[in-house]
Order: C-alpha cells, then structure tokens, then sequence
C-alpha cells in the first residue's frame, strides 16, 4: 500500500504502509483521488506552525468505503465518499455553539493526525461524506477545498446585495469566487498575473484587476455606488492586505482572512469605527461537506478546468515539483492511489 510521508521538513517519502484496521466507530476508505493543498506545501517545507513530525500529509480526497468498524450505521462497504478532515471532539465550548472547525481539541487529518495521501485510510465515519455514485472521485475531491470557500461566505455572510473583492487567484480565491457567485454576488479579482485573472474570468469573475499596473485602491473606488466592495476576501494570505482592505471596503463592509501568516498587520482603528467594519477570520469548514457535495452534484458548482494535472500516487515527489517550480501551470493538482 503506497503513502506520502514528509518525514521531516523538505523529506517527502513515497512509501509501503501497512493496512490500516478500522477501529470503533471508524471506516477504511480506499482512496482513489487525492489533492495537494497550499498547506501541503508548507507542512513539506517545514512552515505550517501545526504540523508534528513525521507526518502522512493530505486533507482533500475521496475512495470507496472498504472495511467497517464497531458500531457503525448509516454507511456501508462499497459507498463513495470523500471525507472530512476536521475530527473534533464535540464537548468543549467552540463545539457546543456549533464551530467545530476551531475545537479547543481540534485535529486535522494530514496535519496533527495521518491524513489521505495512502492508499487505503480509517477515518472516523462521521466525517465519511457520502457523495452519489456516479460522481467522479477528482470532483468529489474538489468538496474540501470549496468547504473553505463556503466557510469563509457563509462566516461573512455573503449575498446577491455584496459586491466581492478577493485578493488573490490561486485555488482559495478561485473557489472563493465560485462559491460567491453561487451566491449571487458581483466579483471581482485582483492578482498579479495576468493567465491567473484570464483564468477568474471563466470561472465567472465580473471584472478582473492586475494589482501591479492597476492599483486595487483606485480600481475599485467607483464600485457600489462608489462606496467600495461591500465584502473583501483576503485569498492571497498577505496580512499587509489588511489595511488596504479596510480603506477600500464599503461603509458596513465585512472583511474575511483566510490566511495563516503570523507576521503583524497594520490597520486604522478609526476606519473599521467610522464604517462599523466586520473583520472575520475563517478557518476550515463547520461540516460543510454534505451542502458542497449538493451543489457538485446538481452542478450549482461546476469546477470543469480546475484539476490541472493528475499523477499516480508513486510520483508524488514530480507532483510536488511542478508546484513549486512552475507554479503558474497548475491549479489543483491531485494524487490518484486508485
């Protein structure tokens, strides 16, 4: 059984594992379909400050349930599903009023536990997402990264009244704007490359600003009536983003972050009091994989174009290397251990 262990910071190691039993409450999914996140990334390079050593990374993937464990109903050998990474433990306070995602306990597969990049996986089978047969396990993959997306929308609450700007067209914004016009909002993109804004384009972006020649400020000031973006995302994961997003966000704006820097962020207190701001951090996904795996299936969300390239499971180490080395000739990249 092939797994990808990152057995220290820049040591990634395709392996033979051994076959995993399912415990109580548990189910064994044999994988098929696996994709390689930002955050895989940073674990590999030894920059994602959660990560514990050595560690079997991934968080996005989807198989057939193989084996069944104790005390488990509601999901049988032979179901397709993709799962949730985010186990928590449902007593303490962040549990009880319904975040789960940051559980004072909180453990994410792939990153404080073994996660998906092997073959076959025991997963607690409440976080086996059922997804219909016929859906293809790349797409059914896709579920975890939309989750954070939807996450994000659903903490700021955005709707068809908000005009959304999201800083960044990597996979977060890219999904960030699907989701968005799910929604029925107006988007716009901002991004330093100009093939990543082609690309927002037919994914549906409304307008698309090429921040270096086009300063996001001045951009967007005549948008809403000339209030500015009622709700501004923070897709690129650059904490002095911060600032400008407060400047430039409308009057009763929110403002979303979904990155994970730990470098300091300047902000004018007196904008985000004269303009009554919302400033919203989003983490994870609060069991949001059952409504993603809805609108996949009834193709409210039709991602066509965002898996870019597909390598087996043995050529992770390739897999890897394209992404760092020619970063702009992919989107989502996924494993297949089928």
């Amino acid at each position: 059984m092939l797994e990808v262990l990152v057995r220290a910071p820049r040591s990634l190691e395709v392996r033979q594992g051994t076959m995993p039993e399912p415990g109580a409450g548990e189910v064994v999914v044999h994988v098929s379909r696996a994709g390689i996140c930002g955050s895989d990334i940073h674990i590999l390079h030894g920059s994602n400050p959660f990560a514990v050593y050595p560690r079997i990374i991934g968080h996005e993937f989807a198989g057939t349930v193989t084996a069944l464990g104790r005390d488990v109903t509601g999901i049988a050998v032979g179901d397709s599903v993709v799962v949730d990474p985010v186990v928590s433990c449902g007593h303490c306070y962040p549990c009880r009023v319904g975040r789960s995602n940051v559980c004072a306990n909180l453990e994410v597969m792939g990153v404080h536990r073994d996660g998906g990049f092997r073959a076959f996986v025991a997963v607690p089978a409440a976080n086996a997402i059922p997804v219909p047969g016929d859906m293809p396990f790349g797409l059914a993959a896709l579920a975890e990264p939309f989750s954070i997306a939807a996450n994000v929308l659903d903490r700021t609450g955005c709707g068809p009244e908000d005009t959304v700007l999201i800083y960044g067209a990597g996979t977060v914004g890219v999904t960030v704007l699907q989701v968005a016009k799910l929604k029925g909002a107006r988007c716009i993109v901002a991004d330093i490359d100009e093939a990543r804004l082609e690309r927002a384009l037919r994914f549906g972006a409304d307008r698309v600003i090429h921040s270096v020649r086009d300063p996001v400020p001045a951009a967007v000031r005549g948008e809403n009536d000339g209030l500015g973006p009622t709700l501004v995302i923070d897709g690129a994961g650059i904490p002095a983003l911060l600032d400008e997003a407060c400047r430039l966000a409308s009057p009763a704006g929110r403002i979303g972050l979904l990155g994970f820097s730990d470098a300091p962020s300047n902000l004018s207190q007196q904008e985000v009091v004269r303009k009554e701001l919302t400033i919203v951090g989003s983490r994870l996904n609060r069991r949001l994989l059952p409504r993603v795996v809805e609108w996949l299936a009834d193709k409210r969300l039709d991602p066509q174009g965002m898996i870019t390239q597909v390598f087996a499971a043995a050529d992770a180490r390739a897999a890897f290397d394209l992404i760092e080395k020619e970063p702009q000739r992919t989107l989502k990249v996924q494993l297949d251990f089928s």
